[in-house]
């Protein structure tokens, strides 16, 4: 019996070593140090690169392609004819008013001598002079009409690219022709509104392009739209881009608007800090300090206050760590 009590007892003073050794020994935390580097607030963003002139060449009406140009990359004229669309159909109707106006034409030739030799009345002579008019009005509606089977290009400079084929049935709003200037380019991004407010013309940007990985590409703020899009909560800008861009008119890029920056900041990853505060070690105790944080990055934020470079700091930010927990730097 009492050899029974004697095992119970130890097996109970050594479940309580363990847990003393347990939970006094100290926590292992990855540590960093402060260290001074450049802090850059930016505006990220989407865009496109495109020409700074340009236009885009589309039908207005739904009809079969009869005839293209096959200019694309060539040079051409404001005005010149890129495409036909079929227009037998209103010809028919041009050619059938034409006849209409040439019987109206006479019809009225006729009256108006009627009405000298005093047979025919003011008022026939006056419906003969509305029809004549009716069917002149009508022509020129039709020829107008006409020219919307024709498309041109709209400014002079190179075809861009080319869609469609002879034989297609072109649709109201489908791009055709993209025609513009290959230089100088731009970028069309959209930045989010609550981002805008910090965005101004004239401010730097650097740009990635997957075609170019290994290259920083430089841009600046041209223009920003005044009105924003309500729906997609966006507003667009315009980056000019230098002449020797390698970027190529439809790219897509990623854009980094740099707001401001600071030289010499003192940086810390970014993931060390929670609320406004991190953890930093002292004398082998975890303490939780305030700071106050100024840039602040995707990879590292600048510490304005609280901090100084010898400082170690708990990375990251540890959630199951209290203030005056006794810590070990992990090694390894």
């Amino acid at each position: 019996m009492k050899l029974s009590r004697l095992l119970i007892l130890l097996v109970l003073l050594l479940a309580a070593a363990a847990a003393f050794w347990r939970f006094s020994r100290p926590q292992e935390v990855a540590l960093v140090l402060p260290r001074r580097g450049e802090a850059a607030e930016i505006v990220y963003a989407t865009g496109i690169v495109e020409p700074r002139i340009w236009a885009k060449v589309t039908p207005l009406l739904r009809e079969r392609i009869i005839e293209l140009c096959n200019c694309e990359g060539e040079a051409v004229e404001r005005g010149a004819v890129l495409a036909r669309l079929d227009s037998r159909q209103p010809e028919a109707t041009l050619a059938e008013l034409r006849a209409r106006q040439k019987f109206a034409a006479a019809d009225y030739d006729r009256v108006a001598a009627l009405v000298e030799r005093r047979v025919a009345s003011e008022q026939a002579l006056d419906r003969a002079r509305s029809e004549h008019g009716q069917i002149q009005a009508l022509i020129a509606g039709q020829e107008t009409r006409l020219e919307s089977y024709v498309l041109r290009a709209p400014v002079s400079g190179i075809v861009l690219r080319q869609d469609g084929e002879v034989g297609e049935v072109a649709e109201p709003g489908t791009i055709l022709f993209w025609v513009g200037e290959p230089k100088p380019l731009q970028v069309e991004a959209e930045v989010n509104e609550e981002d805008i407010p910090r965005v101004a013309v004239g401010q730097r940007a650097v740009l990635k392009a997957d075609a170019f990985p290994d290259q920083v590409l430089e841009a600046k703020v041209g223009s920003i739209t005044p009105k924003g899009d309500p729906v997609a909560k966006t507003y667009r800008i315009h980056l000019a881009l230098p002449e020797d861009t390698p970027v190529r008119i439809g790219m897509t890029v990623e854009v980094n608007v740099i707001v401001r920056v600071a030289s010499g900041a003192l940086l810390v990853p970014t993931n060390v800090l929670r609320s406004g505060s991190l953890f930093v070690v002292e004398g082998g105790v975890a303490r939780r300090r305030d700071v106050k944080v100024g840039i602040r990055g995707t990879g590292h934020t600048q510490i304005q206050e609280g901090l100084v470079e010898t400082d170690r700091v708990i990375a990251p930010f540890p959630d199951d760590l209290t203030d005056g927990t006794k810590v070990s730097e992990k090694r390894g």
